[in-house]
């Protein structure tokens, strides 16, 4: 029970984390990724700054699955 205890505030780490930082900013560069990505078939330099968009899309889902583990922030 005790090794339970410091995930267990973990997990509420990252839930306050997801709801703060993880879904703003999700939501938000969402919409520059999806206005950007059809002109990186056209334009080599916008696939770099596409992929970097889609890591930061995929915060959310990194939150979750830290929430999910109990992992510590370190």
């Amino acid at each position: 029970m005790a090794e339970l205890c410091p995930g267990l505030l973990w997990a509420i780490v990252w839930l306050i984390a997801l709801l703060v930082i993880g879904w703003p900013v999700g939501f938000f560069v969402a919409w520059f990724y999806v206005l950007l990505i059809p002109f990186a078939a056209c334009v080599d330099p916008l696939k770099g700054l596409c992929e970097t968009l889609l890591k930061l899309v995929q915060l959310p889902r990194t939150f979750a699955e830290n929430m999910y583990n109990m992992k510590s922030l370190g």
